[in-house]
């Protein structure tokens, strides 16, 4: 990061105060309402909007890094502000015409997400309909990560023409707009702070101008930047919980004066089993930095293409492809150091008063996301065939257009 918006954007004190209370926040299930408003204030969510629109700027390698600070002090935080920094950053390609949404940016305002639903399938039964009083939204949604904390939704929905043809919509709709309702019904065992339950939209009325895409049935949800931004953010959020990992166990282990097996006191931290483990710790930490790093950077180096126009470089796909390679070794990597934490301190390490535990539950909920399984076998199909990512996918929408 450069001196200036170091010295500008210095969020170390922040994030300390974040970490105190993680624990206890996951342990009682307290809502992050006023993390989240600190960290607005202090203008982490304007950091990817471009100076000329009145943000801070900061560039993607910077961002990541910011971002995977945040997730060691709380992983929930960055998963909340995942929709809301995607929104950023695919304004802006828009260029001039994002301003409107930039300055609500700017103001603080944050982004959630309502886009997938509880179904037998991956259709969309969210849809926008034209009535005498106007444009309505009706539908239910689940996995709406961040909505909670939100003051506007992006919501993907559907509407049909008079001949029955679908077009999907990428719709912004204010989070406290008569008949939207929020659930805090998201039961994962981890994350459990994301906000990621049900919102329902009952009948709420939609300004044409808050419809932001219209995309055919044919066509990707998300460019392959995005694609791929989208998955880096949960790569970082497990990098952040790796050094997490390793933060607990040195504070955990320095202090203490005795170890199973060992008579009398004993400094555990000269214990040579003991710094075996806290070696490997440290060493997955790097590496998991290491690999989210890397990724970061070949974001960046695609981003004049994204910011320019030019969406069909072969950038995108080579970062896609290093990104899904990165995932195969960093959930693996990020799960062995919240398993081997434990191995530091016998049974005290397992006290729910620390709360070890919820780094293992939230990596395991953040590694099911984007199965890493169906990522590999594309990998492999790649790699053997020259089949392009993406391509069962791609193939059912072309499917289900026709």
């Amino acid at each position: 990061m450069s001196t200036a918006l170091y010295e500008k954007l210095d969020f170390s004190r922040i994030f300390e105060s974040i970490s105190k209370t993680s624990a206890v926040h996951d342990s009682e299930r307290r809502h992050l309402r006023e993390h989240i408003q600190t960290v607005a204030d202090a203008g982490f969510t304007r950091l990817r909007v471009p100076r000329r629109f009145g943000g801070e700027g900061a560039s993607l390698v910077e961002s990541f890094g910011l971002l995977r600070n945040l997730a060691e002090a709380d992983p929930n935080i960055p998963q909340i502000l995942r929709a809301h920094f995607a929104f950023v950053e695919g304004l802006r390609q828009r260029g001039s015409e994002a301003q409107p949404w930039f300055d609500i940016v700017n103001d603080g305002k944050i982004f959630g997400a309502a886009m997938a639903e509880k179904s037998a399938s991956t259709s969309i039964n969210t849809f926008l309909s034209k009535t005498p009083e106007g444009l309505r939204l009706n539908g239910r949604k689940y996995y709406s990560t961040g909505t909670l904390y939100a003051d506007w939704i992006i919501v993907w929905a559907a509407e049909r023409n008079e001949a029955g043809k679908e077009t999907r919509l990428r719709i912004l709709v204010p989070a406290h707009s008569e008949g939207v309702t929020r659930l805090d019904d998201w039961d994962g065992f981890g994350q459990r702070l994301t906000g990621s339950g049900t919102t329902i939209f009952d009948n709420v009325h939609i300004q044409p101008e808050w419809v932001l895409d219209r995309l055919s049935q044919d066509e990707l949800p998300a460019h392959p930047f995005l694609a791929t931004y989208y998955q880096h953010f949960h790569l970082v959020t497990l990098a952040g919980i790796a050094q997490a990992v390793l933060r607990d166990a040195i504070q955990f282990v320095r202090p203490r004066t005795r170890a199973f097996g060992i008579p009398g006191q004993v400094i555990q931290r000269n214990d040579p089993i003991v710094q075996n483990v806290v070696g490997r710790l440290a060493s997955l930490a790097f590496s998991t930095r290491t690999l989210v790093d890397q990724i970061s950077r070949g974001l960046q180096s695609a981003e004049g293409f994204w910011d320019g126009g030019d969406l069909n470089h072969p950038v995108f796909e080579r970062v896609q492809e290093e990104a899904f390679q990165a995932q195969q070794i960093v959930i693996e990597q990020t799960l062995e150091a919240t398993t081997l934490l434990f191995d530091v301190g016998g049974a005290s390490a397992t006290s729910e008063t620390l709360g070890f535990d919820r780094h293992w539950r939230n990596a395991r909920v953040l590694a099911s996301h984007n199965p890493s399984l169906q990522r590999a076998r594309e990998l492999g199909d790649l790699a053997l065939n020259g089949t392009p990512l993406w391509s069962p996918y791609r193939q059912a929408l072309r499917q289900n257009a026709a």
